[in-house]
């Protein structure tokens, strides 16, 4: 009876914890996300500040000139996206008119195999952009209600969108700024983080240490460069294919399947459907369909059996459910970045966890370490 008090004792303190912590985290995503990222992103980069330096370039320089350089790289790369972004918002009118007679065959299987009824999709067609021309268009007096009563609204409406728009505007653009502020203070001082980490412990533990900051830092180094060096190949292998199928803006959905590739298992299906739902929709012709999925499945077979052993290898010792179930946690808790930074996140953890004593079942239970080893 004591033993159960115990467990149970223990376990609620466990959920209450894990609560809080999951709570704490998702309310704090604000200032988490920038440093986080500015820590995983230091690590990569920590490679080259370390080859300037021995150039004998002065540290804040060195750091300074890495930092300039992967802010340059970020900015060309959302400069490309916002390109191609614009591109595809001046053909959503085509892709509307392309879309509807799908829409209407779709309809028209559902009415003919379910006991659904066009009554049942009635709301639900008023939510989308092109049936809600249809609609307003069939009924002239609903047109001319409707426009009556969104007339006076629609300044409010206009203003709180372009006031919604400028908000998120100015603090993606002050997060992004922030995150490269931080990789320089993060490159610059260094040695000062790693002597404060080594005088949390007494000195007899300072090798141990000294193994498992080396150790984060060289795995976190190794898998995100690998999974971009991997996630360039498969940008231009999805722009070929993609682009002799015939798909319009083949460019944005290749660096988007490309880059969601970082999240496993997950990232390869959303990408998937991503293509299939603009380039298919854009053009609406079975060819196009039939090259995206010969695409993908060509590129995920060069990507399993041939770049992914060279590329990335085994670098992150993680079992298979631990990633799905942690890039599904951080993406519950801080979105899309969180599902990118998940993975190096639980690594350096589990490292770590490896090396403590009393961890070291939590640290057996992510890894993919047999029960044997």
């Amino acid at each position: 009876m004591a033993n159960g008090k115990q467990i149970l004792y223990y376990s609620t303190l466990v959920v209450v914890f894990l609560f809080f912590l999951f709570l704490g985290l998702f309310k704090a995503k604000g200032f988490l996300i920038p440093f986080v990222t500015a820590i995983i992103l230091a690590l990569v980069i920590l490679p080259l500040a370390q080859k300037l330096e021995g150039w004998k370039m002065n540290r804040g320089f060195s750091s300074f000139l890495s930092t300039f350089l992967l802010f340059l790289t970020a900015l060309g790369f959302l400069a490309l996206v916002s390109f191609q972004v614009q591109s595809f918002a001046g053909k959503w009118p085509e892709i509307k008119e392309t879309m509807k007679p799908k829409v209407e065959q779709v309809k028209s299987f559902l009415f003919e195999h379910t006991s659904m009824q066009a009554s049942d999709l009635q709301d639900s067609g008023r939510n989308l952009p092109f049936m809600q021309e249809k609609s307003s268009a069939g009924n002239p007096k609903r047109q001319g209600t409707s426009q009556a009563k969104s007339g006076d609204s629609s300044i409010t409406q206009k203003g709180q969108k372009a006031l919604s728009f400028l908000i998120k505007t100015v603090g993606f653009i002050g997060s992004f700024l922030l995150v490269f502020i931080y990789i320089f203070f993060l490159l610059t001082y260094r040695k000062r983080f790693k002597e404060f980490l080594l005088r949390l412990f007494p000195k007899e533990k300072n090798e141990e240490v000294k193994h498992i900051i080396h150790k984060s830092a060289q795995i976190t180094q190794q898998y995100l460069v690998g999974k971009l060096m991997l996630s360039g190949v498969l940008a231009v292998l999805y722009s070929i294919g993609l682009g002799v199928t015939g798909v319009t803006n083949f460019i944005l959905i290749s660096l988007i399947a490309a880059l969601l590739n970082i999240l496993p298992y997950i990232g390869n299906l959303i990408g998937l459907t991503l293509a299939l739902a603009f380039g298919y929709f854009t053009s609406g012709e079975t060819s196009v369909l039939i090259g995206i999925l010969i695409t993908f499945s060509v590129a995920q077979f060069v990507e399993s059996y041939f770049l992914e052993p060279y590329l990335v290898g085994d670098k992150v010792d993680l079992h298979p459910f631990m990633v799905i179930l942690v890039v599904v946690l951080g993406g519950s808790i801080w979105g899309i970045m969180g599902m990118l930074l998940a993975i190096p996140i639980l690594a350096i953890i589990t490292i770590i966890m490896l090396h403590i004593p009393p961890l070291h079942p939590l640290g057996f239970l992510f890894s993919k370490k047999s029960p044997k080893e």
